[in-house]
């Protein structure tokens, strides 16, 4: 697959530059640097959509949203690894939809974490699959490489949803418990 950079909004970074700023962040802000990274990332969304559209026309296929769901993340994995991202598998577990990558490039096994650390994907998906769905989510890393998982794993969901995972989590229930809970799907 080729894409034209400059002519998508995108330009080519290194991982390593990626990750370095990562680290960076995190030394000289502390966890603020989660929330600068995340909102870079969602500002990237609307380039990023708007190049995952034209290449699926290039490719014969109509608009993201009209994909059935099979096709979507079909196209979805071979674009965002040809960028360079890494490769996702898009599936859903109980009210929210899960995106996996067993080789996602924010992620730095080589560099441990004691928590999920890709924010600017986290954003990055926020404002692509918000624009997917016509509304609103929210994005949240649950499992990720830096922290020693065989895969980064976010889930997409409602804002309300995402909260009352965040807070059980917080509180050592483990999100998949968090979303067989009641108060998950209000």
């Amino acid at each position: 697959m080729s894409i034209a950079l400059p002519d998508n909004g995108l330009v080519a970074l290194t991982r390593d530059s990626l990750l370095a700023l990562r680290v960076a962040l995190f030394r000289d802000f502390g966890l603020n640097a989660a929330a600068s990274l995340q909102e870079a990332g969602f500002a990237g969304g609307q380039a990023l959509y708007d190049a995952f559209t034209r290449w699926l026309e290039n490719r014969g296929f109509g608009e993201p949203e009209t994909l059935p769901a099979m096709e979507f993340a079909a196209q979805a994995g071979e674009f965002l690894h040809g960028i360079g991202w890494g490769a996702i598998e898009l599936g859903s577990l109980a009210d929210v939809a899960t995106i996996d990558a067993a080789d996602w490039a924010e992620s730095d096994p080589a560099h441990p974490l004691d928590f999920p650390g890709c924010y600017y994907s986290a954003g990055m998906f926020a404002d692509l699959f918000g624009r997917l769905a016509g509304e609103g989510v929210a994005v949240m890393e649950v499992e990720c490489r830096s922290m020693g998982a065989s895969r980064c794993r976010w889930l997409v969901g409602t804002g309300e949803v995402m909260q009352h995972v965040y807070d059980q989590m917080g509180q050592g229930v483990s999100y998949d418990e968090a979303l067989s809970m009641p108060e998950a799907s209000s």
